[in-house]
């Protein structure tokens, strides 16, 4: 098969797409012939050489895929090959097939283009993960998240309207802040010229914080949570240090969590597959309903990776960029 490697930590430039060994299933797993990946700030990262894959994982890019099951290892069930799927992984999804549990397939809903469906696993995975799971978001409540216009942020704004909360979003343009709008944030607020923190107090102060930000958004973070208020750190793109006020987490009785997904095992009570099983549970309904929808920004041809790395850098993304194999013509 073909896929993109990296020929050494470094630009985007190192990315080449190239002939490599068919990977095969194992007890469990399952292998599915690649149709899209999603591209995610991960990836970015693993590129350059900051994000090594979990030990044991594939070392090729890609954190979630859709594509055709063509082959179960042994003790798979509820799979056959032809099922049109959708996958959280561990790495591998910049690829034309990709080795993944069984227990991390997702169905693709009805009615979803099945390129589409690649930008959700990953997405709806961190967000229900931190935001139900860890903070225990509840309708009524006041969910701000950082980044609204992002893939991860555009899939927050969503859920957390969806459950009935009363969504809070940060973006950097106008056609971002309209965007957060759109997808149903009652407000949205400029982080380069406006004061989120005040915002937020209006409304009687952030029950949940949803933040891709870390070090240089901790302090205002915690200002901007409410009694009793949850933070949940899902990425360091403002750094990874800052210092902690534990004054005011005591006196609002806060609490903050900073957790992957990637990195999880895939069973017990943190592990992947109850996530999945969740997700699919809980929210693939909403999905099918509507309530809840991949934004994507760009699609192109996975041998562009490259490309879609540059843009990502580059800034003004809104949603996902995704990656296609030739299966998606």
């Amino acid at each position: 098969m073909h896929a993109i490697t990296i020929r050494e930590a470094g630009e985007p430039d190192v990315l080449e797409w190239r002939e490599v060994p068919a990977p095969e299933p194992g007890p469990g797993e399952v292998a599915v012939d690649v149709t899209a990946a999603g591209v995610n700030r991960a990836d970015l990262a693993q590129r350059q050489g900051s994000y090594p894959p979990p030990e044991g994982a594939s070392e090729l890019l890609g954190l979630e895929c859709s594509g055709t099951v063509v082959e179960s290892g042994p003790g798979v069930t509820g799979w056959r090959p032809g099922d049109e799927v959708c996958a959280l992984l561990a790495g591998g999804g910049y690829a034309e097939r990709v080795v993944v549990p069984a227990t991390q397939l997702l169905p693709i809903p009805p009615g979803l283009d099945r390129v589409d469906a690649a930008g959700l696993p990953e997405v709806v995975c961190t967000v229900w993960s931190n935001i139900v799971h860890e903070a225990g978001l509840e309708s009524e409540q006041v969910l701000l998240v950082h980044g609204g216009s992002g893939g991860i942020g555009t899939c927050a704004i969503q859920l957390g309207r969806a459950l009935g909360a009363k969504v809070v979003a940060t973006a950097g343009s106008e056609a971002g802040l309209r965007l957060c709008e759109e997808l149903g944030a009652s407000l949205a607020v400029d982080y380069r010229e406006g004061d989120f923190v005040a915002e937020v107090k209006r409304l009687g102060g952030a029950n949940v914080i949803l933040d891709n930000m870390g070090g240089s958004y901790l302090d205002r973070n915690l200002s901007a949570l409410a009694t009793d208020g949850h933070l949940a750190v899902i990425g360091l793109q403002g750094g990874r240090k800052a210092e902690l006020d534990m004054g005011k987490m005591l006196v609002k009785r806060l609490r903050m969590s900073a957790l992957g997904l990637r990195g999880r095992p895939l069973e017990g009570p943190h592990g992947k597959a109850g996530i999945v099983y969740d997700v699919r549970q809980r929210v693939w309904p909403r999905i099918e309903r509507g309530e809840v929808r991949p934004v994507v920004h760009h699609r192109l041809p996975m041998r562009e990776a490259a490309r879609a790395h540059e843009l990502m850098e580059a800034g003004g993304v809104h949603g996902k960029i995704l990656l296609t194999t030739d299966r998606a013509e």
